[in-house]
Formats: C-alpha cells, sequence, structure tokens
C-alpha cells in the first residue's frame, strides 16, 4: 500500500525559526532578562498547547510568576507578538505542498498550538488553507507526542498509518509518529530532508522540496 497524505508540523516546519526582533521586542515589553523570560515561557507552554491555559491565561500566569504588574495593554500586545514571532513563512516548504497536492496527495497540518497564536497566524496565512485537513493541540485538549493525536490526525484525513508520511522538527514526535505505525522524518532544512526522502526511497513517490 503506497503513501497517501503527508502530514506536517507547523512550526519550524511550514515556518522558520522565531523571528529575533519580535522576540526581543516581548523580552523588552517585560523588562525580564533574556534567560528569565526564556524560562517562564517554557514553562507552560504545553499546558498552553494542550488548551489548558488559554494566551490570555498563559501570559497573565507569566507576569505573575515573573513578579510583574503587566497591564492589559501589555498582555494585548504580548498576545499580538507572539503570534507574530511564529509568522516568518518556510516558503520552500509551502511550495512543496502545493505541488504534493498537484500529484493528488492528501495533506495536511498537526501542530501543537495555542488558541491566539493560530488566531493570529489565520489572519495572515490564508495558504494554510490549502491542507485538506488541520489539527491543532488546543481545539482536542491533546498534544503531541500524546498517541491519541496522531490517531486523530489519520481520521481526519481518512488514511491508515502506514500510508502517511509525518515531518516534524522535535525528535520526541517523530518516535511518537513511529509508534503509531506512520513514517516520519525528523526536519531541519528542506535541503535535507530532500536528501532524507531520497533515502528512504519515497522519491519515487512524493515530488521533492
Amino acid at each position: 500500500m503506497g503513501l497517501r497524505a503527508v502530514v506536517f508540523d507547523y512550526g519550524m516546519v511550514l515556518t522558520g525559526p522565531r523571528d529575533p526582533d519580535t522576540h526581543d521586542a516581548m523580552v523588552r515589553l517585560t523588562g525580564l532578562s533574556f534567560e528569565r523570560f526564556e524560562d517562564l515561557y517554557w514553562a507552560d507552554r504545553h499546558a498552553y498547547d494542550e488548551g489548558k491555559l488559554t494566551g490570555d491565561a498563559f501570559f497573565r500566569k507569566l507576569g505573575r510568576d515573573g513578579g510583574l504588574a503587566l497591564t492589559e495593554a501589555q498582555i494585548h500586545d504580548l498576545l499580538q507578538l507572539d503570534g507574530q514571532m511564529w509568522s516568518t513563512v518556510n516558503e520552500r516548504m509551502v511550495d512543496w505542498q502545493r505541488r504534493l497536492k498537484e500529484r493528488e496527495l492528501i495533506t495536511g497540518i498537526l501542530s501543537n498550538m495555542g488558541d491566539s497564536v493560530l488566531e493570529a497566524l489565520l489572519a495572515t496565512h490564508a495558504w494554510i488553507g490549502n491542507f485538506d485537513a488541520h489539527v491543532w493541540s488546543y481545539q482536542l485538549r491533546i498534544a503531541k507526542p500524546d498517541p491519541a493525536i496522531y490517531h486523530h490526525a489519520l481520521g481526519k484525513l481518512s488514511v491508515r498509518a502506514e500510508e502517511a508520511l509525518f515531518i516534524d522538527d522535535k525528535p520526541e514526535n517523530i518516535d511518537a509518529a513511529r509508534g503509531v505505525g506512520m513514517q516520519a522524518i525528523r526536519f531541519s532544512t528542506a535541503e535535507k530532508l530532500r536528501e532524507d526522502l531520497i533515502a528512504a526511497g519515497l522519491d519515487a513517490e512524493l515530488p521533492l522540496p
């Protein structure tokens, strides 16, 4: 049974690294050190991705934990900047998705994503609508690498696990995809992905990025 679907992570696959200028603006807004901001930002990010916190609650908690008295305007600005920070498009990967569709392959996005970031991205990235299925973790209250979210994605795509290729930048998410029977490749660059697709013999089934 051949490959029928390609499933993409969003951040660091369809987009590039966090925009450094936007990140610096968030750090300056809080007045925290770079290291302290990073500690607080990532401490509850998985809970945010799981929908246990809204974006508003996430930044209010960051403020409390950091000993800050953030104003409503500052919370608003942090939410806007957070969405902007994850908006740098990897044009080569987005173009590859279009070419996969032209070859009649099914494409999906499976992403750990919080509500406010998604709202910002949908407002600016119309190409997200070109994917056949979207699985956003906060909407399900489960996040990668929980096997349940992969099974949910396969159900939305109406394919068997062995018929789907999953691409993600994090090794734990790749391991989880393989654990449910999906083919999976860890992403770093489009050029490395091209090499890995050839090494796996998938260039016979897929156009190359």
